[in-house]
């Protein structure tokens, strides 16, 4: 059985809620043990929870706030586009980045892929 669509979109929602403000703990649970990280596409493929875990634990004591744009879902995953700002306490690093989002039928991520780049990463 599939994720449903609405599944899918509350799992987005979970997943910015904690990016802003969980642990790295926090978020790397809302992934499957083997899933796989590609932040931002082209670079390393991060595979399993800890490699994911060390990844969010990089911008875990930073303050951040996220802000879903647009979501859409289909077939077990879903695509989406976001704010998220973070104070580096030299100044506010703000990105919006595309996303994907694979799913397994109980609603873990198996796989994330990231679209961005450093000119769509701004400071002020």
């Amino acid at each position: 059985m599939t994720l449903s669509n609405d599944a899918a979109v509350a799992a987005v929602n979970r997943y910015l809620s904690l990016v802003a403000t969980g642990t790295a703990d926090d978020v790397a649970a809302l992934y499957a043990e083997d899933a796989t990280l590609e932040d931002p596409v082209g670079s390393d493929v991060l595979t399993g929870r800890e490699e994911i875990r060390a990844f969010y634990a990089t911008i875990e004591s930073l303050a951040k706030s996220t802000l879903l744009h647009t979501v859409r879902a289909s077939g077990g995953e879903a695509a989406f586009h976001f704010r998220i700002e973070t104070d580096t306490g030299a100044g506010v690093a703000t990105m919006e980045p595309l996303e994907l989002m694979t799913f397994s039928d109980d609603g873990l991520i198996t796989s994330m892929r990231a679209w961005w780049s450093d000119t769509d990463l701004t400071f002020g």
